[in-house]
């Protein structure tokens, strides 16, 4: 279970999560939406220590990320929070691939170095990783050689290949064009079905209603709504309807 409770992050004088609470439960999918500078990706880059936070507590199952000693902000040491973040895996918009490296040494890369996992394991465990992505023939190829589609699947299984428990992405289709959009959705409902644990930062707002266990409406830093899809999109809060287009 990942919980986070009264979470606030600022960047200079603008408040950009204002008290944010939220319990994602083991192979539960959250989506969450919301306007641009809601705050979403901001309160996802904290959950994976990418961005500290100012005030509250994260913590994943009995695992302390952080939390408030008095009136302090504490983060557990650097071992026990390299502990936490083996645990979560990160997907993002932009696909981060190394280029000079093909799509198998990509995948393969982070669980030699980072787990030490064999390499004989390790490339058995990607060639698998890269059929589920539909991508076994594209092993021996490099970034530059793929669609964006084809980068965001391999980044995919770049991310499981490390076995996480929580598998975050950030709005992972806003580079791509609806063709591959719906190629990498595809994956992402063969992982839901899978009960992989998710939480997904996402203008699809089709997908998160047909996929999502949850939906949370996020706007100007706060939880404006949330609950099961069909109670989120079919809401009366006049900023939720506004939102999602009813």
């Amino acid at each position: 279970m990942l919980k986070a409770t009264n979470v606030y992050k600022g960047f200079g004088d603008l408040q950009v999560l204002r008290g944010i609470s939220l319990t994602i439960n083991p192979g539960e999918v959250v989506a969450i939406i919301g306007p641009s500078g809601s705050g979403k990706s901001t309160f996802l880059r904290c959950l994976n220590q990418l961005e500290t936070i100012d005030q509250g507590e994260i913590r994943l199952d009995d695992q302390v990320v952080c939390g408030m000693q008095g009136d302090q902000l504490v983060y557990s040491g650097e071992a026990a929070l390299r502990q936490i973040i083996l645990r979560m895996g990160m997907v993002f918009q932009s696909f981060n691939l190394f280029p000079h490296m093909s799509v198998l040494q990509n995948v393969i890369d982070a669980p030699i170095r980072v787990r030490k996992m064999p390499k004989e394991k390790a490339i058995e465990k990607a060639k698998g990783l890269l059929a589920k992505v539909g991508l076994s023939d594209k092993a021996d190829q490099y970034p530059f050689q793929l669609s964006g589609g084809q980068q965001q699947r391999v980044a995919i299984a770049r991310a499981l290949c490390m076995d996480p428990d929580i598998l975050c992405f950030d709005e992972p289709t806003s580079a791509l064009d609806p063709e591959l959009t719906q190629e990498v959705l595809a994956v992402m409902r063969d992982l839901a079905e899978d009960n992989m644990t998710m939480v997904i930062v996402t203008h699809e707002m089709k997908f998160a209603r047909e996929v999502a266990d949850r939906v949370i409406f996020m706007e100007n830093g706060v939880i404006v709504e949330e609950g099961p899809p069909e109670q989120v999109f079919n809401s009366e809060n006049p900023r939720t309807r506004a939102f999602t287009g009813r």
